[in-house]
C-alpha cells in the first residue's frame, strides 16, 4: 500500500523559500508570488505550520485571496473570500458553497523559522492507492439536499469505495427546496431548480429507487424495504429523510384546499388554486409563511397572513425590524394579522375551506389556506428500526447514530440537543459523514452561528446570534428611516453577540463571522455599523 508520506513526498530542491514564519501575522494571510503563481499563506493562531492556496478567488477572477477571513465551519477550516463571501477549505481548497469551485493547494513547511512552499499543488484527498478493496454497500434513504449533498462529497473523497443506492419518496430527481418559493412566484420553474436529473445517477452507476419511499429498515439482517417491497442490502447506511410540515390541532384542518407549503406537489397544488380561487390564507409569519404568501400574490390572489404572536418573524428580528419588515410586505398588498389565534376552518357543503374563524370570532374570507407554521424531524423509520430518538435522530459528532453502520443528516437528525432547519448546517453535516465514509475522517461536527437572511421582492433582511439578551449588554443602533435601514449590533463583553440588519445586508456575513469567532471587537466598536471595509481599513 502506497503511504500517505510518499504521495506527498517533495525533494529538497523542489522546495522555495517565501518568508519568516513570524512575517505571518496570527489569524491573517499574506500574498506571496511561488514562480508564476500567485499563492496566499495563511497562518492560525500561533500554529508552528502555513496552509497555501491559490490566491485568486475563482468566482470574480480577482487576486485576493490573502485578504479574505479565517473562520472555521463545523469543524472544517476556512477562508472566506472578501469579495462574495465564499467560503474555502485550507485543508482541501473546496468551495464550501458551490462544489464546482476549488483552489489549488500547495504542500507548506516550516523549518527554523522559515516558511517553504512546493510549487506543485497536491491532491487534496489521499485514497487507498494499494490493492483493490471489495466494494461496500452503501444506501442513502432520502435524497433531498443534505443526503445528496453527502454522495457528492463521498465521490469527491472516494469515488470507488462504494456501490451506491437512492431511494427517494418523490418521483423526481434530487432538487433545491429552497427554491420552491420562486417557482411558486413564477420567478423559476421546476426544471430551474432540479440539482441531479435521473441520468446524473445512471452515468455515475448508482442505482436509483425513485418515487417509492423505505418503510422498513431490519437491522440485524441489514436491509432497507422499500413500500413496493423491494428489498436492498447495505454495509453502511445514510438516514436522510427530512422533515414534515406541522399542522395544528385545529378543526377542520382536513378540509379540501387546506394543505402545507413544503415539496413541489405542494407548489404545483398552490399554482392550480391560485388559478381558480381567490381568498388565500397563511397561518404563519415565518420565513416560509411570508414567501408562500409573496408567491400566492404573484399568482393573483388576496393573500392575508396570520401570526400567533406579536410580531412576524419573533425568531429572527426585534421589534423595530419586523414593524418595518411588516410594512413593506403590506405595501405589497398582503394583509398581516398579528396575535391571530386560529380556532376553527368552516368549509362549505362540498367539504371544502370556505372561511376561518379566528378565537375573537373574527371571521376571514378563506377558500385556500396553506399552514407554515415549522417543521418536525420525520423520525418515523428509524423509530422502527429501534434506533434512539429524541426530537429526532440522535447521532454523535461523526453524524453516527446509536448503530454504527447507520449514519444520519439533515432535518431528521438531533445533535447535541440541537435539530436543524437551515441549509448551512446541513452542508457541514454533509461534508462530515463523507469523510468518514470515506475511511479517511477525523473531523466532527460542531453547529454553527446561523444567519437568517430573507428576501420577499427586493426587501433584504438579516439576523444572527442573540438580538434578545438577558443582562449586561450594548445596542449599537442605526435607524434611517428615509432609506428604510435599520441596523442594531448586540454587544456583551467586548464581542459581538448578535445582529440584526434591514435594507442593507451585505454586511450581514462579516457580522456572523465575528459572533461564531468571538472576536474582540474593542478597535473597530465606533465603526461597526458602517461595514466591514471601513471598520477594517479605519482601523489599520
Amino acid at each position: 500500500m502506497t503511504s500517505l508520506k510518499a504521495l506527498n513526498r517533495v525533494n529538497d530542491a523542489e522546495w522555495i523559500e517565501i518568508c519568516a514564519l513570524n512575517d505571518i501575522t496570527p489569524n491573517t494571510g499574506v500574498g506571496a508570488l511561488l514562480h508564476e503563481q500567485q499563492i496566499a499563506l495563511f497562518r492560525v493562531g500561533h500554529e508552528q505550520r502555513v496552509y497555501a492556496l491559490s490566491n485568486t478567488d475563482p468566482f470574480s477572477g480577482a487576486n485576493v485571496m490573502s485578504r479574505g477571513i479565517i473562520g472555521d465551519l463545523q469543524g472544517e477550516r476556512v477562508v472566506a473570500s472578501p469579495i462574495y463571501k465564499q467560503h474555502f477549505s485550507l485543508a482541501t481548497g473546496r468551495c464550501l458553497e458551490d462544489k464546482d469551485q476549488r483552489l489549488l493547494v500547495f504542500p507548506t513547511k516550516v523549518e527554523q523559522g522559515r516558511v517553504y512552499v512546493s510549487p506543485i499543488a497536491q491532491k487534496t484527498y489521499i485514497t487507498n492507492n494499494g490493492t483493490a478493496q471489495e466494494k461496500l454497500k452503501l444506501v442513502l434513504v432520502g435524497n433531498g439536499l443534505a443526503g445528496m449533498r453527502c454522495l457528492e462529497d463521498l465521490l469527491d473523497m472516494n469515488a470507488e469505495r462504494y456501490e451506491i443506492t437512492v431511494i427517494g419518496e418523490e418521483p423526481w430527481g434530487n432538487y433545491n427546496r429552497i427554491m420552491l418559493s420562486p417557482v411558486l412566484s413564477g420567478e423559476k420553474t421546476v426544471e430551474d431548480i432540479m440539482l441531479h436529473s435521473h441520468a446524473w445517477y445512471q452515468e455515475r452507476q448508482m442505482r436509483f429507487i425513485a418515487g417509492d419511499p423505505a418503510v422498513k429498515i431490519d437491522r440485524t439482517r441489514k436491509q432497507v424495504t422499500t413500500q413496493q417491497g423491494q428489498i436492498v442490502d447495505y454495509d453502511r447506511l445514510i438516514l436522510a429523510t427530512g422533515s414534515k410540515p406541522f399542522i395544528p390541532p385545529i378543526q377542520g384542518n382536513q378540509l379540501k384546499g387546506v394543505i402545507s407549503f413544503r415539496d413541489i406537489y405542494d407548489v404545483n397544488t398552490m399554482v392550480d388554486y391560485a388559478s381558480s380561487k381567490t381568498h388565500a390564507v397563511v397561518i404563519g409569519g415565518g420565513l416560509l409563511g411570508l414567501e408562500a404568501a409573496y408567491g400566492l400574490k404573484q399568482r393573483g390572489m388576496q393573500v392575508t397572513v396570520l401570526h400567533l404572536m406579536d410580531r412576524i418573524m419573533d425568531r429572527q428580528l426585534d421589534q423595530r425590524a419586523s414593524e418595518l419588515l411588516k410594512s413593506s410586505i403590506e405595501h405589497k398588498g398582503i394583509r398581516i394579522l398579528t396575535q391571530a389565534n386560529t380556532e376553527a376552518l368552516i368549509g362549505d357543503e362540498h367539504g371544502h375551506v370556505q372561511q376561518l374563524r379566528l378565537s375573537d370570532g373574527t371571521l376571514l374570507n378563506a377558500d385556500f389556506v396553506v399552514f407554515a407554521v415549522g417543521i418536525r424531524p420525520n423520525i418515523e423509520l428509524a423509530q422502527r428500526a429501534g434506533l434512539r430518538c429524541n426530537r429526532g435522530v440522535l447521532v454523535n459528532d461523526t453524524m453516527q447514530t446509536f448503530d454504527p453502520s447507520i449514519y444520519a443528516v439533515g432535518e431528521c437528525i438531533e445533535h447535541r440537543g440541537q435539530t436543524f432547519g437551515l441549509v448551512e448546517p446541513l452542508w457541514g453535516q454533509a461534508f462530515i459523514c463523507a469523510s468518514h465514509l470515506a475511511e479517511h475522517g477525523s473531523l466532527t461536527f460542531k453547529a454553527p452561528t446561523v444567519p437568517t437572511q430573507l428576501k420577499v421582492s427586493g426587501v433584504d433582511v438579516f439576523s444572527a446570534g442573540n438580538f434578545q439578551p438577558q443582562d449586561d449588554y450594548e445596542d449599537i443602533i442605526l435607524n434611517d428611516e428615509k432609506r428604510q435601514i435599520y441596523k442594531r449590533i448586540i454587544i456583551q463583553h467586548d464581542q459581538i453577540i448578535g445582529a440584526v440588519l434591514f435594507g442593507d445586508t451585505e454586511d450581514g456575513s462579516w457580522y456572523a463571522e465575528l459572533i461564531a469567532d468571538q472576536t474582540p471587537i474593542g478597535s473597530i466598536r465606533n465603526k461597526l455599523l458602517f461595514g466591514r471595509d471601513f471598520a477594517l481599513r479605519k482601523a489599520g
